[in-house]
């Protein structure tokens, strides 16, 4: 018998896959993908509950990374006006608005390589506040250096972002000042200081469907799996380099993406898979396909730290058409979520 037509939950339960598997996947017809994609979603999750998540800079521009995407860059000429680290009033004002609004989890990320020391303690700070509010916690603040990944777990942080990016075979053609395996580094940091991991990536960035499918591999054979994975299309951000590549090779299939969405969901069944950056131009319909897809997590808000995102009243009126509730903090159905 073939793989892909084992029983689900067979498949769903295995601990390591193979490109072949994945490639195997994204190769079957659309509904019977977004089967196999529903039948294991509501095998782990209440199929119509989505946990919502808020993102704020609290550091903005002047990174020293090269990523290719992103705005926050200093190799790209963006127009981004610089911002120096938040007062952690102001963060913490901004926490309890997003908890007003239904939000369960706080992201705060900072336009850094990595922290410094000094910087590291402000952060620390504004951890233990959100998360005094009954908030989850989470940061993504770039690579981390020995010891870090520790003050942040002693501050009552719940989860650290340091997303994949793609696959890494391809990762040479989005950024060079970091590798692949720094970024397995800090994973691996934030792993051992017993905090949960918020690890996906981007496409829409000129890739493959094989880098496609060699990033959820990637995601999907960590050990243990990330907790949350999120999943962004490329924003075309002007002025930065995978902007103009795009624009002349053409935009990627939305079809393609919620595809992506399923085979996260198969191959990673107790992860909330969330819907990142890219999701107003993805349009209402194609968000709706990614929730049957799988989706189960939605960043909630009018910015994703400097892009575009749909306002909290399109987003109530949506769920509000499709019958989805929000997930509570302590509503999960799988044990370490």
């Amino acid at each position: 018998m073939n793989d892909m037509t084992q029983p689900v939950a067979a498949v769903a339960a295995r601990k390591r896959w193979s490109l072949a598997e994945l490639e195997a996947l994204y190769a079957l017809p659309f509904n019977d993908l977004m089967f196999q994609a529903q039948s294991v979603h509501r095998a782990h999750f209440d199929a119509n509950a989505v946990q919502l998540s808020t993102l704020l800079s609290i550091k903005t521009g002047g990174c020293s990374e090269d990523c290719g995407y992103c705005s926050q860059s200093a190799h790209h000429d963006t127009g981004l006006q610089r911002e120096q680290l938040l007062d952690v009033a102001e963060v913490v004002a901004t926490a309890k608005a997003a908890k007003a609004a239904g939000a369960t989890r706080f992201c705060m990320g900072a336009a850094w390589r990595g922290p410094k020391d000094k910087d590291l303690g402000a952060v620390t700070e504004m951890v233990r506040e959100v998360k005094a509010l009954g908030l989850e916690t989470c940061v993504t603040l770039g690579m981390l250096k020995p010891g870090q990944a520790e003050q942040l777990k002693d501050a009552g942080l719940d989860y650290y972002n340091h997303n994949l990016d793609t696959a890494s075979e391809f990762y040479g053609q989005v950024v060079t000042t970091h590798s692949h395996g720094d970024r397995l580094d800090t994973l691996a940091q934030v792993r051992d200081a017993g905090i949960h991991v918020c690890c996906g990536g981007i496409v829409g960035m000129g890739e493959s469907r094989r880098v496609r499918a060699g990033l959820i591999l990637e995601l999907a054979n960590l050990d243990p799996q990330p907790e949350s994975v999120p999943i962004n299309m490329l924003v075309k951000v002007p002025g930065t380099p995978l902007a103009e590549i795009v624009e002349s090779a053409g935009d990627l299939d939305p079809f393609e993406f919620v595809r992506t969405i399923a085979i996260a969901r198969i191959t990673m069944p107790a992860s909330h898979v969330r819907l990142s950056a890219g999701r107003q131009e993805l349009g209402e319909g194609m968000q709706a396909l990614c929730f049957l897809a799988g989706a189960n997590s939605i960043f909630y808000g009018d910015k994703l730290l400097t892009t575009g995102n749909p306002d909290v009243s399109a987003d109530s009126a949506l769920f509000a058409r499709l019958g989805l509730h929000t997930e509570p903090v302590q509503g999960r159905r799988c044990a370490g979520h």
